[in-house]
């Protein structure tokens, strides 16, 4: 099995100094009080700020929304899911013999959790320098390929739109079912527009993008 030093030169390109740091990063709270909650708490917000620097510098044009729009879109938890996944972090992760079992090292949130982490162990560990070269690395590729405006509306902002272009009332969402373990809810959502007798549902892990799936189906119905 890869060492985390390993693997964070292989995939990182960065050599900690104090090993120690990038350990505890990996160390989910099911395994230890000594966890990579401060470390996310952290590294969230250099990540915010490193982001935002070079959607600033790159997006000349950018207004402050469209800038916001941006950032959320490439810091969001699936999207930092995405990125753990594609470099093999899940493998890093050390958990809990619960969580372990239960499939934590795929789990999105965990994932999502531990890239943050990893960001702010870098950047006890060499400064604000060495966190900044680290993100832009891992976030090159979606830098260059960033996605129009308009794809960054979520489903619920783009039926909200609509509906206020059309002078109708905004729909109302409401949980229908919550259910499963407290690590791994699942929630039912309905959203409904009673002018147009349209009531959809979504399910997912959270609320929201239960909201979400259920907005996006009665987009499609109205956009029908």
């Amino acid at each position: 099995m890869t060492s985390p030093e390993n693997w964070s030169q292989k995939y990182l390109h960065y050599e900690f100094s104090q090993l120690a740091l990038l350990e505890c990063a990996l160390t989910h709270r099911s395994h230890s009080a000594q966890n990579n909650e401060r470390l996310e708490f952290l590294g969230d917000a250099v990540l915010g700020a490193v982001i935002a620097a070079a959607l600033y510098e790159q997006e000349e044009t950018a207004d402050e929304g469209t800038l916001t729009r941006l950032r959320a879109s490439l810091v969001k938890g699936e999207s930092l899911a995405d990125i753990a996944t594609e470099i093999q972090l899940g493998d890093m992760l050390v958990l809990g013999g619960g969580e372990a079992r239960a499939g934590g090292h795929h789990k999105r949130s965990f994932l999502a959790g531990g890239l943050e982490a990893v960001f702010g162990a870098v950047f006890l560990d060499g400064g604000y320098t060495a966190a900044h070269t680290v993100i832009l690395h891992i976030f090159a590729a979606r830098l260059g390929d960033l996605p129009d405006f308009d794809q960054l509306k979520d489903p619920k902002t783009l039926l909200q739109e609509a509906l206020q272009a059309q002078s109708i009332a905004l729909p109302v969402y409401t949980v229908l079912s919550e259910s499963g373990p407290s690590h791994d809810p699942q929630f039912e959502v309905m959203c409904k527009i009673d002018r147009l007798n349209i009531e959809t549902t979504g399910r997912s892990s959270s609320r929201r993008r239960a909201e979400q799936a259920a907005a996006a189906d009665a987009f499609a119905l109205l956009s029908q």
